[in-house]
């Protein structure tokens, strides 16, 4: 598959609205149960439906906005967090035509990649040891609600394609 890089108008505005209800869902401060895959169903929303260049606009920027927001306190989560959406997005983008292939391998990715950052990077190349009680919010449950986030998201996809069937 072949991922656009072009940006248009259309593309920015889209995406603007999904990041911004991105924002709202995080600001109201629910669960993370809860807020975790309404954000991880939202750029793959993104992803699917705009681009995968969209998902990742939408992923980058969710863990940026909320730190700098105070909805999130951990800053040297951030980047961690940003990489793991854009790969969530990228892969998903990739696979969406095989879209529980997608999910699944989009997740797997993302926990990898948090993972590897929480326990391997931060600690080992920028001497940042995150308490051991938050380590499993950041990577397990990153898991869980990056599938969970995509199974809302193929359903959401599905209906609006039933939609557009009639």
């Amino acid at each position: 598959m072949k991922i656009t890089t072009k940006i248009t108008t259309k593309t920015l505005t889209r995406s603007a609205l999904i990041l911004a209800l991105a924002i709202a869902i995080q600001s109201i401060r629910m669960p993370a149960y809860v807020t975790g895959p309404l954000v991880n169903a939202l750029i793959i929303l993104a992803s699917a439906l705009i681009s995968p260049i969209s998902g990742v606009m939408v992923g980058l920027l969710t863990p940026l906005l909320a730190f700098s927001f105070g909805i999130m306190a951990l800053a040297p989560a951030v980047p961690i967090i940003m990489l793991g959406n854009a790969l969530l997005a990228i892969v998903y983008g990739l696979l969406k035509k095989k879209p529980i292939l997608g999910i699944i391998c989009a997740a797997v990715l993302k926990y990898a990649s948090m993972t590897f950052g929480f326990y391997y990077i931060l600690p080992n190349l920028m001497g940042i040891k995150l308490p051991a009680k938050i380590l499993p919010i950041l990577t397990t449950q990153q898991l869980i609600t990056a599938i969970v986030g995509g199974i809302i998201a193929v359903i959401i996809i599905k209906a609006l394609n039933w939609g557009n069937k009639k």
